[in-house]
């Protein structure tokens, strides 16, 4: 879908139409975080069966994690994972205000990530879905634990063919969290959001600053570098380096990095409909919805996607 920043009409489009979209200069910022095998299946030394979901590495060898069901297992507990001829240790060393617990790992789970995780896929994707499906074809750095999924429809080729008209790239990384997907509850402005680790190279500040300077677009992909763009711009211009952002857009920002957006269609009481909205106009939005429902898209992470410009 296509549509325009406060305007009622919205085109119906195949994604590899992009480019029809797109002039030459224009600059699309994609985040680079690669999803790690972050659901493991743990059990406690009498057998019991425990699912832990790592959220993020939070010192060497310390994790925080939601475990299910958590009542079984007390601060002090151990847990192992793997084969009990290989196994790794963790005792759960404390509980987060989010509920989250703290475990602490007997070695650098990192490494055996990929022999005793899983992708934490959505829960509303029942389907057998392939690990890479599930990744961007241009994620590198791992850390996140879902995927930044308008990054999910970009192909090789596509990118390709965006790079042959001289349309860029510029890379940027955000760590995705689980907290990104926590519900609004009754009030927006109670709503905190967690966190997330981020990552702006001196290169991806040269080339968002070189664009804006020259009267190009920088067109966002996905939310997450919404995110990182608008928390990494000051003064007016993109800062490199690395840092955590909290930072919750909703009606009524004013943007100063993002003059066009690729994203997906989400879920109703997020913080991630509050943001296009923001970016969009609310009534634009719903419009785009109504036309999303009458037309059949594909909602979620592996759904469609729009174009705001």
């Amino acid at each position: 879908m296509v549509l325009e920043r406060g305007g009622a009409g919205v085109e119906h489009r195949r994604f590899r139409d992009l480019p029809a979209y797109l002039v030459p200069g224009d600059l699309l910022v994609v985040n680079q975080s690669k999803v790690i095998p972050a659901r493991l299946e743990g059990r406690k030394p009498t057998g019991g069966g425990v699912e832990v979901m790592l959220l993020r590495e939070l010192a060497p060898r310390r994790w925080s994690a939601y475990l299910r069901p958590a009542r079984r297992v007390a601060v002090g507990g151990r847990l192992l994972f793997g084969p009990d001829h290989a196994a790794v240790e963790a005792v759960v060393s404390g509980t987060l205000p989010d509920g989250a617990r703290t475990l602490d790992f007997a070695e650098d789970v990192k490494p055996r990530l990929d022999e005793l995780g899983a992708l934490p896929l959505p829960p509303y994707i029942t389907a057998s879905v392939p690990d890479e499906r599930y990744q961007t074809v241009y994620a590198r750095d791992p850390g996140s634990v879902a995927a930044p999924t308008a990054g999910l429809h970009f192909t090789p080729e596509l990118i390709a063919r965006l790079e042959a008209m001289n349309v860029r790239l510029a890379h940027v990384t955000l760590h995705v969290g689980a907290g990104t997907f926590k519900p609004i509850g009754e009030s927006i402005e109670d709503h905190v959001m967690h966190g997330e680790e981020y990552v702006v190279t001196p290169e991806a500040a040269e080339a968002v600053n070189s664009a804006k300077a020259d009267g190009h677009r920088v067109v966002a992909v996905g939310t997450t570098a919404v995110r990182t763009l608008e928390s990494a711009w000051r003064d007016g211009a993109l800062q490199p380096g690395a840092a955590e952002t909290s930072l919750f857009i909703k009606p009524g920002y004013h943007f100063q990095a993002v003059d066009a957006l690729i994203t997906n269609f989400h879920l109703p009481r997020s913080t991630l409909l509050l943001l296009v909205a923001a970016f969009a106009g609310y009534g634009t939005m719903r419009a785009a919805y109504d036309a999303a429902l009458a037309g059949e898209y594909r909602f979620y992470s592996l759904g469609d996607a729009m174009l705001i410009r």
